[in-house]
């Protein structure tokens, strides 16, 4: 069976096109990539590689073999980094991006827990409903709230957030309580000015996903507005249910129209598409798995 060291200089070879290169590359003499090739050569029974005194190209096995090689090499080389990552605590500095108002209450706990079990991490928490680019803004693991196109990230699933429509009992007891998501076209409803479809509430209705125009009197282009508008009484709304926890235990709205929910929004870890994701990655994602508690959500 070929060495290790033999496949890669054969792959140093091919890349580079030269023995001199290659050896270089490696650290090692040029007598020993030529002996690592010579010794791959007659272990498989072909000539892989070209030779000339300027210039070395591959021979049409050669270039099959590479091929097939090459990504054997990658996943060997990543299983030896991830086996030394594994041995490391995680340390350093993790960069984590969250939406605005799901950080404080969900993530800093579970950060601080993190925190305190790896004294070597510093964490940067960035706060902000936009979905940047993880590269850009030199995050290395952001958490989202939404049904996700093909990103080209990795994630985790961490679970699902309901979506209700929820009014004030001072509202219903002057307007009344709509018992279908069509009645709430008769209904002042809160809309949020800033959405990309402003006045378009999803539902689940027949077994399908389908959307209701509304509108109201008074409209806003924050959440933070809009339940407190909704507690005041000036009409109904729409929101996750974790944004509007605290008022319903309060008992300062409550949810209607839950037959008819549209299905929960899954939220994910996601970070840079890599196979390997560094130790503090893997680490806080474990953490977010066991510490995110979302069943009242």
């Amino acid at each position: 069976m070929s060495r290790l060291e033999d496949l890669e200089a054969f792959i140093h070879i091919a890349e580079t096109g030269s023995l001199t290169k290659a050896a270089r590359n490696l650290g090692r003499s040029l007598q020993a990539v030529s002996r690592s090739l010579a010794a791959l050569e007659e272990d498989v029974g072909v000539q892989l590689v070209h030779r000339t005194t300027r210039h070395s190209s591959l021979s049409e096995a050669g270039e099959a073999f590479f091929r097939r090689v090459k990504p054997a090499m990658e996943e060997i080389g990543e299983a030896r980094l991830e086996v030394a990552d594994r041995r490391a605590a995680p340390s350093g500095l993790l960069r984590v991006g969250a939406p605005v108002l799901f950080g404080p209450d969900f993530l800093v706990p579970i950060i601080a827990q993190y925190m305190r079990a790896y004294p070597q991490i510093e964490v940067d928490l960035q706060l902000t409903d936009a979905f940047v680019d993880l590269a850009t803004a030199g995050l290395d693991l952001v958490v989202r709230i939404a049904d996700l196109p093909d990103s080209g990230l990795q994630g985790r699933r961490l679970g699902a957030l309901r979506r209700v429509v929820f009014g004030a009992p001072s509202y219903f007891k002057q307007h009344g309580r709509p018992a279908h998501p069509s009645e709430l076209r008769q209904h002042a409803c809160i809309v949020r000015s800033v959405d990309q479809g402003p006045g378009q509430w999803a539902f689940q209705i027949d077994g399908k996903r389908r959307n209701v125009g509304v509108q109201g009197p008074f409209r806003t282009n924050t959440m933070a507005a809009i339940y407190s508008a909704v507690s005041a009484g000036l009409g109904i709304g729409y929101s996750p249910l974790w944004q509007i926890r605290q008022l319903l235990d309060a008992g300062q709205v409550e949810v209607i129209l839950e037959n008819f929910e549209s299905k929960p929004v899954p939220i994910h870890a996601l970070w840079q598409e890599n196979r390997l994701p560094p130790a503090k990655v893997r680490a806080f994602v474990d953490y977010l798995a066991a510490g995110l508690k979302l069943d009242r959500f």
